[in-house]
């Protein structure tokens, strides 16, 4: 066997990532963890989480990324600051290839690069995001009981999400910039025969309207130009999410529109490199999965590595 910088690279250091981190050290393998800016992930930009396990009174998103680096950090885990410019994942040398021209080496490799929500890059949307702007509804949703919140968007997601939504709010508004839905058609008739959901049609959102938390909406009607404001608590934008793949061979793995095609132990198909959290396939998003994912991603790379020798 060729020798290598590293036995394991993990590339990513929100949850699925650190986690995959605190395994690898942890059974003394020699690891590294790149990461381009502080790790967490976005869980670093989530203002308060409450539904991870362990935290019965709930725990502020950027508290909860530093107790996943500080365990991972107890046990040595290795983090290098850097940003990932390619990777050539074919053979059993997997190289990853950094800004300024630095080459790692290493027998495995753990994808855990992450996801992005689309945003509509308006006034206020980043300023009050956290604060009234969410992009998860399942995330977010039971801190608006009984208020008026508005969803964005017009497709599976968003009106899945609406319809979840009602469970909490008072009225949901949804907002689409066509005059009809791209939902499957029983996801639309059950929107349309929830009483809570109401729509406004032909309209995009212009601007987050509030100081400290979100006040209103201002609306735009596509076909007439009239502009409108709209009074809610809560906007969820739901317009789709992009993998993080820049730095991603995806000519050498099996992918779908970018997100990393896994097995359940969270193989890729190639040999020697797994896939953790939101740059994954799936339906669900959510800090416990990717951190599970993280794990299995882990031990599978540790059977991986053991088939070495």
């Amino acid at each position: 066997m060729q020798e290598t910088d590293y036995q394991l690279i993990i590339v990513g250091g929100g949850p699925a990532g650190l986690t995959a981190g605190l395994y690898a050290a942890r059974a003394k393998l020699n690891v590294v963890l790149l990461e381009k800016g502080v790790a967490g992930g976005q869980v670093m930009n989530t203002d308060w989480v409450d539904n991870y396990p362990g935290f019965p009174e709930g725990i502020t998103g950027f508290d909860l990324a530093e107790k996943f680096a500080a365990q991972a950090e107890r046990f040595e885990l290795p983090t290098k600051l850097c940003e990932v410019q390619s990777m050539d994942l074919v053979g059993p040398v997997k190289k990853i290839f950094l800004e300024g021209g630095e080459t790692l080496t290493s027998q495995a490799v753990i994808l855990a690069t992450g996801a992005r929500p689309n945003q509509l890059g308006i006034p206020g949307e980043k300023e009050l995001t956290g604060k009234g702007v969410s992009y998860c509804a399942t995330c977010d949703g039971p801190f608006y009981r009984g208020l008026e919140i508005a969803v964005i968007g017009g497709g599976d997601t968003a009106i899945q999400e609406a319809i979840h939504l009602t469970k909490f709010a008072a009225r949901v508004t949804v907002i689409h910039r066509r005059d009809e839905l791209r939902a499957t058609k029983y996801l639309q008739e059950k929107a349309f025969a929830n009483d809570r959901i109401e729509f406004i049609w032909d309209s995009v959102v212009t601007e987050v309207i509030g100081s400290k938390e979100v006040e209103g909406l201002r609306l735009k009607n596509v076909q007439s130009g009239e502009e409108a404001t709209l009074a809610v608590k809560g906007c969820f934008v739901l317009i789709g999410i992009r993998p993080n793949k820049e730095m991603l061979p995806l000519d050498q793995l099996d992918n779908d529109d970018g997100f990393i095609i896994t097995d359940k132990e969270m193989r890729t198909s190639q040999p020697g490199v797994m896939a953790a959290g939101d740059i994954c396939s799936k339906n669900v998003r959510q800090i416990v999965n990717a951190t599970g994912e993280g794990a299995v991603a882990c031990l599978a790379a540790e059977n991986y590595l053991g088939s070495l020798n």
